[in-house]
């Protein structure tokens, strides 16, 4: 059964982030790679910009449900009680920069990041925000599923893989909602791990014969697929099938990859390294999310979805701030450790902040009007903080910066022509991001 699926917690909002179609039943585990391997072959044929950043690569956090900026990154101690809450700031190594008490190991590395602490939009229900920050574009309704495509398979489609044989596009352990490539088709739909990385026994889908299945069979199914002509034309109009060509052949192939399997195999990394990232679901997807771009795949999501604190906002903080802390400063080491840091924008946000004033059920509800968001990497300027929030954290107080212009960052980062156009279902061209500027202090 191919399945290609979005989403995975819940929101207040009740509806879950896991919208799952199944189509067909063209079964063997690799349909799927074959569509991502559709894509990175299509994106080299189309060459123009993208060859002009050919190395670089992008590494996002996706922290869905809405991160709370004044409780992380814009604490605001002389607040009154009922907006500064109870989280004490520690300096950073970047001068006049604080951070949450319960992020040390970010303080040592704030001089690599840059702080953008002033971006707002006007939207503040989770599925539409999402829509509007995982596309750049705000959808039609409120309960959006990709009306335009995503930009991590806008990356896919513009520039491919950076090496052959991985998908361009990989989400870590599954895709977010409106993280999918709408009328781009299929092939440029992130291919999810599905897989929890800290488990033992821990395997990614389609990358491993089920048990039924020996290599002889799998020769045999792939010859009689070659036989069925009536596979070979589109069985499906919403384009979930495009049928079986040359990368269904690579796919099959794949299955039985060595370099695929070494790639997504964190057990080949150092025990020590490992435990810096930390032994959980978080820490070793981020791992992983890092091996992968350092062997060729060109945009890898990290879902760190759970962050809607509507209530025990503080408690519930204090579970999630150590975690993120521990394998965002390890990444950010790796990545300069390695070389690759400079090659690798890393982004950090979800769809908007939470309310400065604190509840009644001492939580924090949405606040689209001013949030934090975190880039380091891809070749921007280290150690700066753009932009404010006043006394409060309630409103931007100078250098209001937008989402698109955070986007519009990152396409340029990467070479990619945000004023090119693709058509959509209803044959109209809509560029790739209709609004937004590069943000010039940083670049």
């Amino acid at each position: 059964m191919l399945n290609i699926s979005t989403g995975g917690h819940r929101t207040c909002d009740g509806f879950s982030r896991r919208d799952v179609l199944r189509a067909g039943t063209l079964a063997l585990g690799g349909l799927t790679l074959a569509d991502a391997l559709r894509g990175s072959a299509r994106a080299k044929q189309a060459g123009g910009s993208a060859a002009k950043a050919a190395d670089m690569n992008v590494i996002l956090f996706w922290q869905g449900g809405g991160p709370s900026h004044l409780d992380m990154w814009d604490l605001k101690p002389k607040a009154p009680a009922e907006f500064r809450g109870t989280f004490n700031p520690i300096a950073s190594n970047l001068p006049g920069l604080d951070v949450c008490e319960h992020m040390p190991r970010i303080a040592t590395i704030c001089d690599k990041l840059c702080v953008l602490r002033s971006v707002t939009h006007p939207d503040s229900g989770h599925e539409s925000a999402t829509h509007t920050l995982l596309t750049g574009y705000k959808p039609t309704n409120d309960i959006p599923s990709n009306e335009v495509p995503s930009y991590g398979s806008i990356v896919a489609h513009e520039m491919g893989a950076r090496k052959p044989g991985f998908p361009a596009y990989v989400a870590v352990p599954r895709a977010p909602k409106s993280s999918a490539a709408a009328y781009l088709g299929v092939a440029y739909n992130p291919f999810e791990v599905l897989g929890d990385p800290s488990q033992a026994n821990f395997n990614v889908r389609d990358l491993k014969l089920p048990g039924q299945i020996d290599a002889r069979r799998l020769d045999s199914r792939r010859s009689l697929l070659t036989k069925v002509d009536t596979v070979r034309r589109d069985i499906d109009r919403a384009g979930l099938v495009k049928g079986l060509d040359q990368f269904s052949e690579q796919a099959f192939d794949l299955v039985t990859s060595s370099a695929v399997r070494e790639g997504f195999d964190l057990s080949r990394e150092d025990d020590k390294l490992r435990d810096r990232y930390g032994r959980h679901t978080w820490g070793q997807s981020t791992l992983l999310a890092r091996r992968l771009i350092e062997r060729g795949v060109r945009f890898t999501t990290v879902d760190m979805g759970g962050w809607d604190t509507h209530a025990n906002n503080f408690e519930g903080l204090k579970d999630k701030l150590p975690r993120f802390d521990q394998c965002f400063s390890t990444l950010i080491e790796d990545l300069a450790d390695r070389g690759l840091l400079e090659t690798t924008m890393v982004l950090v946000w979800g769809e908007f902040g939470r309310t400065p004033r604190i509840n009644s059920s001492a939580g924090r509800d949405h606040w689209s009007n001013v949030f934090s968001v975190i880039m380091a990497g891809g070749g921007l300027k280290q150690g700066l903080v753009l932009g404010s929030s006043d006394a409060r954290a309630e409103f931007p107080a100078s250098r209001p910066v937008s989402p698109q212009d955070v986007l519009a960052t990152m396409y340029s980062r990467l070479g990619i022509d945000r004023s090119k156009s693709f058509v959509n279902d209803a044959n109209r061209p809509v560029e790739i991001l209709n609004y937004g500027e590069p943000i010039p202090e940083i670049m």
